[in-house]
Order: C-alpha cells, then structure tokens, then sequence
C-alpha cells in the first residue's frame, strides 16, 4: 500500500467516525433546543460559543491545525444553529399587536423563523402562554423616551411565568405614504398616541393634523386601504413593506435616543451562564424603613442595582409593589441568604426571572 492508498484509508475510517459524531452532535443540538424552548431562550448563545471555541481549540497542539480547527468549530456550531431554527420554525411566539407592529418585528428577531402568534392586547399574549396554546411571550417593558410599559410589569408580579430574556429594539419612527405620494402631498398623519409624541415636533413644523392609532401597524395598514395620498402613517420601514407603502422620510422621532426594551415570558425559569442578570419583585411590610431595609439587603450582599421602580398595588390603594433589576443571580449561597433576609423585610417576594444585559436586536 503506498502512501496516498494509506492516507485515503485513514481518511475513509475517520469520516465514517465523524459521520457517527456528526449524528450524535445533531441530536445534541434537538436537545439543546428542546431545552430553549421550554425556557424561551434564544438559539444563539454568543458567550457559550466563544467559550466552546476557546476550550476546543486549546486541545488541538499544532498551531497551523489550530486555525483550520477553529474554522471547522464555527462551521459546526453553524450548522447546529441551522438546524435549531428549522425546529424552531414550529415555536409559536405570542406577542400584542398586529403584523409590522414593533412587537411582531422583536419577536421575529429573538426567534427567527417562528410562528408569530398575533394578540389583541398584553394579557391575551400573556395568558396564551400560562394555558400552553403558545410556547413564549415577547411582551414590551420599558421605553426609553416613555418609561415603563406598566401592564405588562402588572402581569409578571400577578402572574405566573418567568422573564428569561429581555432585549433591546431600537424604534425607527418613518413616514410612510403611498407608492406614489411625496412629503408635500401629506396633510395628516396617523399613528400610536407614543409614535405621534416621539415626533411632536417634526409633525408641528410641518402643520399636520393627527389621528390616533391602535398601534403603528394598524396605522399603516389604514393608510394603504384609504388609498388617499394626502394621508400618512408613521411606522416601521419593515410596516412599509407588509403594506405596500413607500418611506417618505425616515428617522423622524425627535430623539434618536429611542430604544424599547422586549421581555421573553415563558412558563419554566431558565438557568444558564450567560444570564447574568435577575429581576426581584416584593412587596414590604407596611412598617416604617421597611423599604430601606430591602434595599440595604440586597447592597449588603454585594448586589448592584441597575433598575428601580415601583408600581400601585391594584386592590389596595395607596400602596406599592418594586420591580428591582439587579446585577448577578440569586442560585449562590450569597444568593440564597439574601433571598432569606429579604424575606424577613417583605410581604411578598418572588424571583421574577433572569436575563443577559446588553442583549440588542
């Protein structure tokens, strides 16, 4: 046997093995999605990624090999996510709104290739999850130029399901008109109240009548039907699309600082290292400090907070419930004798989920 009859040998057994490999990875990989969809997590997971690579690649001693290895890592872990989203296309994501609504384009972008399921409103969304007829809630709440979207926080401190992310969706306010209508042929805009607000100024200068919307994409879409092109619809570029409009101008929002941030609910709280973050929701005794002693708690385990915020409690007036975001999760024994401490302090008390910070769309 020469030397290429003996290379081409080894080769045929190691592609049978890695053919056996291959299939056990696939397998790995249906499992691994099984696992995100019952947690709402997304497929791609950067931070495990990297670390596979980093941890890999140091097995491989010879430095040219090395390189090539690495690019055959990130070809697998291609692969694998490949497979993950065509599983995925069966995940049935509930969000409120209707089709181009900002809702239904963050939800598309968490779970690629998923069945958007369309709500009437947040708790439609929300309970459709609780009762299992879809899988994951993309629900908004917080807006940086708004605030926070206060039903949607209601729903979680009632509520039964877990935030297992939370991602950040820039809000591109455009003017959108029919195919053949320019800037001079609009007369009056329609929008949600929020998206007329965002661009108060740029409709006053212009001296625009408004018409409330349900929301952006609902505007759109009345635009489209009315075929008037004297009528306008601030919205998404993405919006403009679905219903056959043109963006007369984009960017249109006073502030460029426009940014809404989308929770991913599901029904079973997820665990996984790159969710570093945790949300806390109590109640306090009604006893004077009570508030304060929470707080110095959560400081005096080494906690940073990164959100504060209080909400009225439906059935009793005049008093609240907190919604804290805080740095680090509570699965430590620092994590654990905080959650005791605290619960000295609070009527109620509850880990709302975890998440990872930053997380943009």
């Amino acid at each position: 046997m020469n030397k290429l009859e003996e290379a081409r040998k080894i080769i045929n057994e190691v592609d049978a093995q890695m053919a056996e490999l291959f299939t056990r990875r696939m397998q790995a990989a249906e499992m691994v999605f099984e696992h995100k969809k019952a947690f709402g997590l997304p497929i791609l997971d950067q931070a495990r990624e990297n670390a596979v690579i980093e941890k890999n690649a140091a097995l491989i001693e010879n430095d040219v090999f090395k390189a090539y290895y690495i690019d055959f890592i990130k070809n697998m872990m291609s692969l694998s996510r490949a497979y993950q989203y065509r599983l995925q296309s069966g995940l049935r994501v509930a969000y409120s709104g209707v089709e181009g609504a900002f809702a239904h384009i963050a939800a598309g972008r968490i779970f690629p290739g998923s069945r958007r399921m369309a709500c009437r409103d947040f708790k439609t969304a929300y309970d459709s999850v609780v009762c299992g007829e879809n899988d994951v809630a993309v629900l908004p709440i917080e807006n940086s130029y708004a605030g926070e979207v206060g039903q949607t926080i209601d729903l979680i401190f009632s509520g039964e399901l877990f935030i297992n992310g939370i991602y950040e969706l820039e809000i591109q306010q455009n003017l959108l008109g029919l195919p053949n209508a320019v800037i001079g042929d609009i007369r009056k805009v329609i929008s949600h109240p929020q998206a007329l607000s965002q661009c108060h100024e740029y409709i006053v200068r212009r001296e625009w009548h408004t018409e409330e919307a349900g929301n952006t994409a609902v505007a759109a879409k009345a635009v489209a039907e009315a075929n008037d092109q004297s009528l306008g619809a601030i919205a998404s570029a993405e919006t403009a699309k679905l219903y056959g409009l043109k963006v007369l101008d984009a960017r249109i929002n006073t502030s460029g600082e426009n940014t809404t941030r989308f929770a991913v609910l599901s029904r079973v709280k997820a665990h996984s290292p790159s969710l570093s973050n945790s949300v806390l929701m109590f109640t306090v005794k009604n006893e004077a400090g009570s508030l304060a002693k929470a707080i110095s708690i959560i400081g005096q385990y080494g906690y940073n907070m990164t959100s504060l915020r209080s909400r009225p409690l439906k059935k009793h007036s005049w008093q609240y419930y907190f919604y804290i975001e805080i740095d680090g999760t509570t699965d430590s024994e620092d994590g654990r004798k905080m959650m005791d401490e605290l619960s000295k302090v609070c009527d109620q008390l509850k880990i709302a989920g975890t998440f990872a910070p930053y997380s943009e769309i």
